[in-house]
Order: C-alpha cells, then structure tokens, then sequence
C-alpha cells in the first residue's frame, strides 16, 4: 500500500531504489508517528471534521498499535511502503471509512517532519543524559588524580608539566562546550511543523497552536514554507551536535591509545578491556577506544554529507531528502553506543604514579626553572638564555617544585566552577 496509489503499478526495480532502507528506519520513528497521528486526530475533532465517535475510534486504534510498537509486534511488511502507509492501512481495516479519514489536513511530508522533530528531541535529550554521566566521571576522575603529574607535550615534543587532574577535566569542559550545540539543535527540533501538509498548508481550518501543544513542542514552526524547508536542516544541526561530542570523544580515544602504549605507559586497563594478539602474547589492545576513534572520526562527516544532500536544493519538497533519515538515525545510535562505552571503559582506567621521576622528563621543568629565576628578578629574556645554555652544556638542573595558581592551572583545576557551567 502507497498513500499515493493512484490505482496502476510501480516496477518492482523502482520500488526497491525508491524504498530503500526507509522500513527499517520507520520502525525507529513509528511510535512518534502514532503520537503525532493522535494529536492530529483529537484536532480533527475539535474543529469537527471528525466526530466525537470517530476521534474516540481513531485514539483508541492509535493507541492500541502504540502498544504493538512498544511490545515488539509492530512490523511494517514489504507490500508496505513505509510506516505511514502501514498505519493507515491498520486504521483503515479495523474501522472501514473512519480509519480513511486520518490523513485529512496533511501530508506524509508533514507526518515525516513531525516525527522526526518528536524523535529528535528524545535523542538529542538522550544523548546530553550521556554526555553528562561521562561529564561526571571524567570530573570524579580529575579529582580523583588532581596530584599525578603528567607530561605535556606540543608537536609530540616533550613540553610542560601537566596532570591527570587537567587532562581529565579538560576533557570534561571539552563535553559542556558540545552541549551548547546540542541544545541549540534541541530547540530547533522543538518548533510543531505539523499542519504545513505538502508544504503550503491546506484549506481546512486546523488549529496547529492545539497540535503543538498536544505534543508538547515548545513552539509553532508558524510559515508553512519554512517549516518544509526544516527537513534536512533539523537533521543537520543535531549531526553538528553529533559531530562535536564525536569530535572530543575521537581525540579522547586517540589520548587513550597513545598513553596505553608501553613508550609511554601512562595508564592502563585491566585485561577484560583489551584484546590480545594471535600471534603475540604480550599484546594488550585498546580495540575499544580505536573503535570509538574510527566511528567518531565517521560521525564528523555526517554534517557535511546532509549538506551536500540538501545545499542545492530549491524550496519545496524533493525525494533527496529522504537520504537524510538514512544519515541521521545511525549517527544517533553510534554516538549514544560510543558515548555509553567510554564511560563504561574509562571507569576502570588505572593511572601511573610518579611518570616525571624519570629523568628523561626533567627539560619538562625548563619554564617553571626559568620563571623561578625570573620572580627573583632577572629579566625574562636573560633567564630564558641562561636556561637554554644550562640545557645546551647538560648543566641544567630542574626546579620541580610547581606552583601553578592561576584558574584552570594544576594548582587550581576550578573543577567546581566547570560543574557549574555544566548545570547552568
């Protein structure tokens, strides 16, 4: 069943190429449909192109099929062409002519808009759930290992004297800058587009401020034009909040990877986190933060692929569109999946003690030495020249005593005041 059947057929190699994956992916965004459909039919009613019988027909159907959707048994088979059509056709068995009349006043244009922007919202608020538990632990790690120096490098050179307590936490500030993206995407997401049909509205006299409240939007997409031309872009600004998260995720994985490395051995895992080697017993893998590298480097191409889709495309509706939904519903899940594995890998991350006790780490303290001589009243620039002689002849004899005390230093990691940007 298509819900545009006019009556002959469509080749079946057509069907295939225009179908695509579009049933799987509908049965991601069914049950928003169903809240979508029964906020569009209580509308119906209320303006009285429905009768009071019918809407309490046609709530009543939608809800039991919302059942079917939560329990498992909801499938939307070949001769379908996506879940819309395979709603209807459900609606339209049990109740005959009463089932027909739920697609009055809209389009699958504005059913796809609508759900999509329903599904949105629940994942884009998902995914900053998760952001916010790894956001807490990376801070309950910093915490944690605020006194474990570390080795800072620029260039892959040795280059100041860092801290597990800084890296942590730089991490965790990293995630409250996604989030900004995040909610930007959320509240774009949050705007009702129903009842912008094909995408310039219809004649019936629908009350779109009574549907948006329905389903709880914050806000009315009020041009019926521009709330057609959302599609691809409500997509798209979750994929760049996607690709933010994706961004910190993939350089926090690289870190990982690099410091469990016995060049560096910085920290380490237990064995049920790594993979071994056929061929090398000595191997311990980090497989899962390579993983999450890869797929997060994967996700930061996804805004650019929805605007190649998108970026030439006049107003009105147009079937490149529907590649979207194939882009952004996978990306969603990735990152949740990425998200989830690297909170539940890091928990159990074990750091070295006392790493800058190794001699080959003491140029580290070549500023700090250089600053010390510089508070007892050398200029800055001879201070610099007599530490890089010292260096240059092998006489140079680091001051580790640190006393960083600036905000966001070693010695003052803020930590409560990154917590506060995160809440506020």
């Amino acid at each position: 069943m298509k819900l545009w059947d006019k009556g002959y057929s469509t080749d079946k190699k057509i069907d295939q190429f225009t179908v695509g994956n579009d049933r799987e992916l509908d049965m991601v965004l069914a049950k928003y449909d169903i809240e979508a459909s029964i906020a569009h039919a209580k509308m119906l009613g209320k303006i009285e192109l429905l009768t009071s019988e019918e809407t309490d027909a046609l709530v009543g159907e939608l809800q039991n099929i919302a059942l079917s959707i939560k329990e498992g048994n909801f499938i939307i088979e070949d001769s379908f062409e996506d879940v819309h059509s395979k709603i209807e056709f459900i609606l339209t068995e049990r109740l005959g002519d009463t089932g027909k009349k739920i697609h009055t006043a809209r389009s699958r244009n504005d059913q796809v808009l609508v759900a999509m922007q329903l599904y949105l919202k629940d994942e884009l608020s998902e995914i900053k759930n998760l952001t916010k538990e790894l956001f807490n632990l990376l801070l309950e790690l910093a915490e944690k290992h605020k006194e474990n120096l570390l080795p800072g490098y620029t260039h892959l050179q040795i280059a100041m004297p860092s801290s597990f307590g800084l890296w942590f936490s730089a991490y965790a500030e990293s995630l409250v800058d996604d989030l900004y993206f995040i909610d930007a995407a959320h509240k774009i997401a949050d705007q009702n587009p129903l009842g912008s049909a094909a995408g310039y509205g219809s004649s019936f006299p629908i009350d779109r401020s009574y549907t948006t409240s329905e389903m709880g939007f914050a806000d009315l997409k009020y041009n019926v034009i521009a709330a057609q031309m959302g599609r691809g872009k409500v997509e798209k600004a979750a994929a760049y909040g996607i690709s933010g998260i994706a961004g910190t995720l993939s350089k926090l994985a690289m870190d990982i990877c690099l410091y469990m490395s016995q060049n560096f051995n910085f920290i380490s895992f237990p064995d049920s986190l790594t993979t071994g080697s056929s061929i090398m017993p000595h191997k311990k893998n980090p497989d899962v933060f390579e993983l999450i590298r890869a797929k997060c480097n994967s996700l930061q191409a996804i805004p650019g692929q929805i605007t190649l889709i998108t970026s030439n495309l006049p107003s009105g509706y147009h079937r490149d569109l529907q590649m979207v939904k194939g882009l952004i519903i996978p990306a969603i899940q990735e990152i949740k999946s990425c998200l989830e594995m690297m909170t539940f890998s890091l928990k159990d991350v074990k750091v070295n003690a006392n790493i800058l006790n190794d001699p080959k780490y003491d140029y580290l303290f070549s500023v700090d030495t250089l600053n010390h001589i510089v508070l007892n009243g050398i200029p800055f620039r001879e201070a610099y020249k007599q530490i890089g002689s010292e260096i240059e002849s092998g006489n140079f004899k680091p001051e580790k005593q640190l006393n960083h005390t600036h905000e966001g230093s070693i010695g003052n990691l803020c930590l409560d005041k990154i917590r506060a940007k995160m809440k506020s």
